[in-house]
């Protein structure tokens, strides 16, 4: 076999992750015949059948989903090796690849990708919004935010900020409570969030020996939680919120925070890199922006 050309691994992991010879052409930005024969030689040199193509889609073989993981972590070495040596210049540039759950993504990463770009005009930025966990390494993400709780010590993260939750609702709602302590809220309409693990048990404190647990009542069930921000501004009920998200209805008066006194477990905002030892220039520029703005409060008066 001939030495290995690294441009048809390339070619072969964007088919493979585009599921089609075209997308992939397209992502790449050749011709479809250009893709097609490099992996078909490809195939000649490795003496095997890479990929299965049908009409509909193009599907890797068992030989080809062995090939691909490696590949990936080749290509990702290789972009390590260029941008350690682009790092001497110590300027972003080139494509920044972020993801980012819906709320926090809409309410604090997407204005900061626009801030970002104005920063470093070299730098373009692919920004994928999901509240599901995306794997880094597929689908060649540069750093991942995630709001929340870790629950994989082994990734390469590090907490860059915080966050506080707060039970509140719509003023007019608020009216028709009859609420003094959290023992009070559990036969109240309650719009739990979905994408919780438990988002209708929530720990309530106020110092550190006066401390309860109370299930709330579920009056809906709404699985992203801008969409709970929106029933509960709409007046449909209780809800418990980050506040990133709702520091400007706070302000503006169109919520309102019930049992200020008592507090709700806060959580931690990361960054989370894929497994490399190099940090290029337009990750650690883009991370240390996002840092500064999380650690400046949201909430600037108490609701």
């Amino acid at each position: 076999m001939e030495a290995m050309n690294l441009n048809r691994l390339a070619y072969f992991v964007a088919v493979v992750d585009a599921g089609s010879f075209t997308r992939a052409a397209e992502r790449l930005g050749i011709t479809k015949t250009v893709v097609s024969q490099q992996v078909a030689r490809l195939e000649a040199d490795l003496r095997t059948s890479l990929l299965l193509r049908t009409t509909r889609r193009v599907e890797p073989t068992e030989a080809g989903r062995l090939l691909h993981a490696r590949s990936v972590i080749i290509l990702r070495e290789a972009e390590d090796a260029f941008g350690e040596i682009a790092e001497v210049t110590a300027s972003p540039i080139g494509t920044l690849r972020i993801a980012a759950p819906n709320d926090f993504g809409t309410s604090t990463v997407a204005p900061l990708v626009a801030e970002f770009c104005r920063t470093y005009p070299a730098c373009t930025v692919d920004l994928v919004l999901s509240d599901a966990k995306v794997d880094l390494i597929t689908h060649h993400i540069d750093v991942s935010i995630r709001v929340g709780w870790l629950d994989d010590s082994s990734q390469q993260a590090r907490r860059i900020g915080a966050f506080r939750q707060f039970l509140v609702a719509a003023p007019d709602f608020a009216r028709t409570l009859s609420v003094d302590s959290p023992e009070d809220l559990d036969q109240q309409p309650f719009i739990a969030n979905g994408a919780l693990r438990e988002p209708l048990v929530w720990h309530f404190s106020r110092t550190d020996f006066d401390r309860r647990t109370v299930r709330m009542r579920s009056a809906m069930t709404i699985n992203t939680t801008p969409a709970v921000l929106a029933a509960t501004l709409a007046g449909g009920g209780l809800s418990v919120l980050p506040d990133y998200l709702i520091a400007e209805p706070l302000q503006r008066g169109t919520l309102v925070r019930i049992l200020p006194d008592w507090s709700l477990p806060s959580g931690g905002i990361h960054a989370v890199y894929p497994a490399a030892r190099f940090r290029p220039p337009k990750v650690t520029a883009f991370v240390a922006m996002l840092e500064a703005k999380v650690k400046r409060p949201p909430i600037k008066r108490e609701g």
